[in-house]
C-alpha cells in the first residue's frame, strides 16, 4: 500500500512538472493564433477565433526569412569549426601524454566561466578596428570561442573511454598519428561528438549579447535580436512574437526528438567508463 501511495505520488509530481515546463510553450502557441483583440482583451487557455495571421505578419511584414538564414549559417559554422578544433584539441589532452594537462584542461574551463559581459567590450573593439562588424565572422569567432571549451571538455571525456589498445594496433598496421584519429578514434566517439554539436548548435543559435550588440544591421540580425526588436505602431505586437518564437524553437525541438536517442546515448557513454 505504501509503495503504491509513494508510485502515485512520484506520478502526480512528473505531472505537476511537465505542466510548469510545457505550459509556456503551450502559452506561445496558443498566443500565436489568437487574435490581436483577444490576446489583450481575455485570458483564454484556447482561443475563440483561431487564425495564422501572426504567421503571415511575420515572414510579409518583415524580413524573417533573412534572419532565420543569418542564425543557421552562424550557429552551423560556429558548430563545424567547434567540433573540428575542439575534437584535435581533446584528441590530443586525452590521448598524448605531456605535462600540464591538468593545467591546460583548467585553463580551458576557465575561459568558459568569464560572463559574457565581462568580454563583450574588447570583442566589440576588436570586431570594429578588424572591419568584422554586421559580418557572419563577427559573431562566428567569439561563438566559437565561447563553445570550444565546452566542446574540448565534453570531447575530452569520450576520447578518454576509448581504449589505447586500439589506436596502437592501427599505428602497428601502419597508420600515421592523423589516420588513427580520423579513421579509429573519431568513428567510435560519433555519440559523443554529435551530442556536443547539439549543445554548442543550440548555444549558438540562442546567443543573444553578441548578435545584438556587434551585428546591428537588419541584414546581418539574428532570429533573437530581431524578436526583441519587433515594434507595432501603437503597442508590442506579441502575436507576431509568439509566432515567431513558435517558428525559431520548433525545429530545434524536432532536431532533438528525432535524435534524442544518439544525445542519450551520447551523454551516458561519456559518463560510464568502460
Amino acid at each position: 500500500m505504501e509503495n503504491k501511495k509513494s508510485q502515485i505520488g512520484f506520478y502526480i509530481f512528473i505531472a505537476i512538472y511537465l505542466i510548469i515546463i510545457i505550459f509556456p510553450f503551450y502559452w506561445e502557441i496558443v498566443t500565436s493564433i489568437k487574435t490581436p483583440d483577444e490576446i489583450f482583451s481575455s485570458f483564454r487557455f484556447w482561443p475563440k477565433q483561431i487564425t495564422a495571421d501572426s504567421y503571415v505578419r511575420v515572414f510579409t511584414q518583415r524580413p524573417f526569412g533573412i534572419f532565420l538564414k543569418n542564425s543557421f549559417v552562424i550557429a552551423a559554422l560556429t558548430t563545424l569549426v567547434a567540433i573540428v578544433f575542439g575534437s584535435i584539441a581533446a584528441y590530443a589532452i586525452a590521448r598524448l601524454k605531456f605535462k600540464g594537462k591538468s593545467i591546460v584542461l583548467g585553463l580551458v574551463l576557465a575561459v568558459s566561466m568569464f560572463p559574457q559581459i565581462a568580454t563583450l567590450s574588447p570583442i566589440y573593439m576588436f570586431m570594429r578596428k578588424a572591419g568584422l562588424r554586421d559580418t557572419y565572422a563577427g559573431l562566428i569567432i567569439p561563438y566559437t570561442a565561447f563553445a570550444l571549451p565546452l566542446a574540448i571538455w565534453n570531447l575530452t571525456t569520450f576520447f578518454k573511454e576509448i581504449p589505447f589498445e586500439l589506436e596502437e594496433a592501427a599505428k602497428i598496421d601502419g597508420a600515421s598519428p592523423f589516420q588513427a584519429f580520423s579513421k579509429v578514434i573519431l568513428p567510435l566517439t560519433a555519440p559523443g561528438t554529435f551530442t556536443t554539436a547539439i549543445l554548442v548548435f543550440i548555444g549558438a543559435w540562442n546567443e543573444y549579447l553578441f548578435a545584438l550588440t556587434i551585428n546591428t544591421k537588419d541584414i546581418r540580425k539574428t532570429v533573437p535580436v530581431a524578436i526583441s526588436m519587433f515594434e507595432g505602431q501603437y503597442t508590442i505586437p506579441w502575436g507576431e512574437v509568439a509566432a515567431a518564437t513558435v517558428v525559431v524553437t520548433v525545429p530545434l525541438i524536432i532536431m532533438v526528438l528525432i535524435f534524442q536517442k544518439r544525445i542519450v546515448s551520447g551523454l551516458t557513454s561519456g559518463a560510464v567508463k568502460g
